[in-house]
């Protein structure tokens, strides 16, 4: 099993940055696909970042492209999620996911765990 602890999140102002971490724990990690996903109130948990194992391939959401960094050091099993120049519509609970593969993916069913989400709220 593996369990998976966001934190980082909390209310900032647009144009803002926020750093997300997820702490990875119960088995290692090294070779597993680690992403972020975001769902806002009464939409779909959506794709945001995600990297492999090696940190050498990583892929974006359209919407984050430029401003999102993601990241992992695979010595402490955990993965960052750098945001910047905030906006309102990245409004919403972001979860950290494992994907036990060496592909990155997108879809939100190739991922086999999940963390418990935290809020992310930008004013406007």
């Amino acid at each position: 099993q593996v369990q998976l602890v966001e934190s980082g999140g909390g209310l900032v102002q647009a144009g803002g940055s926020l750093r997300l971490s997820c702490a990875a724990s119960g088995r290692a990690l090294s070779r597993s696909v680690m992403g972020w996903f975001r769902q806002a109130p009464g939409k779909e948990r959506e794709f945001v970042a995600a990297i492999n194992w090696s940190g050498s391939s990583f892929v974006y959401a359209d919407s984050v492209k430029g401003r999102f960094t993601i990241s992992r050091d695979n010595a402490k099993s955990t993965v960052y999620l750098q945001m910047n120049t905030l906006k309102p519509s990245d409004t919403a609970v972001y979860y950290c996911a494992v994907d036990e593969t060496l592909v990155v993916s997108t879809r939100y069913a190739a991922y086999d765990y999940w963390g418990q989400g935290t809020q992310v709220t930008v004013s406007s």
